[in-house]
């Protein structure tokens, strides 16, 4: 019933879904020249696009599945903090090191137990 991709198949469906991206992304270049990036439309995506990305972080925190939910609550939310203060202490220029904040006080918790 269930049967894996293989050999030439494989190929196919990679091929595929790279023709499938790169075509999406050709008529994209081709008709940002004629598209007002300062219009109604793309201000209400940019701000879905915000907030999809505030929620599906907030969920990781809050309600996180897999190895993640192994972790105590207050050492996520510990972290978090941690790594929104490496951001504010200089807003400009601080996006890398408050990943590499949160990234590694993650990962040296995981290899404490």
């Amino acid at each position: 019933m269930h049967q894996a991709l293989t050999g030439w198949s494989l190929w196919l469906a990679l091929l595929g879904a790279c023709v499938g991206t790169y075509l999406c992304r050709a008529v994209g270049v081709s008709l940002s020249s004629r598209i007002n990036q300062d219009s109604e439309i793309f201000r209400w995506l940019a701000a879905v696009t915000y907030a999809m990305v505030a929620a599906l972080t907030v969920r990781l925190i809050f309600l996180p599945i897999g190895l993640l939910a192994t972790v105590p609550a207050w050492i996520r939310i510990a972290i978090c903090a941690l790594s929104i203060a490496v951001m504010l202490s200089k807003p400009t220029r601080r996006l890398v090191p408050a990943l590499l904040t949160g990234t590694l006080l993650m990962v040296s918790y995981g290899l404490m137990l």
